[in-house]
């Protein structure tokens, strides 16, 4: 499997797969290309952190231009996160089940799957972890906190998307997008034991830091994604705050960069990532 790489389309900077199958593209930003400014600068695409609508939006449509879906701004399904376990699912692009599917995922939502072509789909994170489930005919993309970490929501995705594309877990490609890492993240010690217990003593570094990497790992090996299968961006956002936004560094005052995905089908999109 391919690993991930930084690439930059129109000052756009991002981490993708170029050789994705299947018609998938996939990409997780960086903070640069955008037109937001101060504690936003400067490619925020969250619309829940206090960011002007107008530069949230422009930066969304910057956004999907550099993976080649410019032109579906309008099709865009980006959840209200709630840290939960809540699968919405995407199938069609018809009008009236797009706008559904739309209204489900903003009533509350941490994953995406989605089988339809010319959708994109956004979630968006400051420390969280992002996860880019890719199968054959669709993909899926989920938002795994501490709290959806523990509930096992990359689990719960990837068996809705075998479901929904007719396939089996080991046909999964999984990409886990930059995050916080072990030595940024000290939690109390009851949830220190709680991951312990869910996931074993490898998942605490030291007395109670969590290495959310770790239990994810764990539970994509529950799910049958082979390791093989997997790629990983190993910088700490907390550690990067010149390429990501950290919810923790930042002390809460800052933007969100993305994970994105959209099928394209065999015709493609516009001209992208160079």
């Amino acid at each position: 499997m391919a690993a991930l790489s930084r690439q930059v389309s129109s000052g756009v900077a991002l981490l993708t797969d170029e050789s994705v199958p299947g018609g998938v593209t996939l990409a997780f930003t960086e903070r640069a290309g955008g037109v937001s400014s101060g504690e936003y600068a400067s490619l925020n695409l969250g619309d829940a952190c206090g960011d002007d609508a107008s530069c949230v939006a422009e930066n969304r449509r910057r956004a999907l231009s550099a993976i080649g879906a410019g032109d579906l701004l309008d099709n865009l399904v980006n959840p209200r996160q709630v840290h939960g376990d809540h699968v919405v699912v995407v199938r069609s692009v018809e009008p009236s089940e797009l706008a559904s599917a739309r209204a489900e995922a903003r009533a509350g939502a941490d994953a995406v799957v989605c089988t339809a072509e010319r959708v994109p789909v956004l979630l968006c994170f400051a420390d969280c972890v992002p996860v880019v489930l890719v199968a054959p005919g669709g993909f899926a993309v989920v938002h795994s906190g501490w709290r959806g970490t523990i509930a096992r929501i990359s689990r719960r995705a990837s068996e809705v998307l075998c479901e929904e594309a007719g396939c089996e877990p080991s046909d999964l490609l999984a990409y886990v997008g930059p995050h916080i890492g072990a030595d940024d993240y000290e939690v109390s010690a009851e949830l220190a034991a709680r991951f312990a217990q869910e996931f074993g003593p490898g998942v605490i570094r030291g007395e109670r830091n969590l290495d959310l990497s770790a239990a994810l790992s764990v539970t994509l090996s529950e799910a049958g994604v082979p390791a093989g299968n997997v790629a990983w961006v190993e910088e700490s956002t907390a550690r990067a705050t010149d390429r990501f936004f950290s919810y923790r560094a930042e002390d809460g005052a800052c933007g969100r960069h993305g994970a994105l995905a959209v099928l394209l089908g065999p015709s493609g999109g516009e001209a992208v990532l160079g």
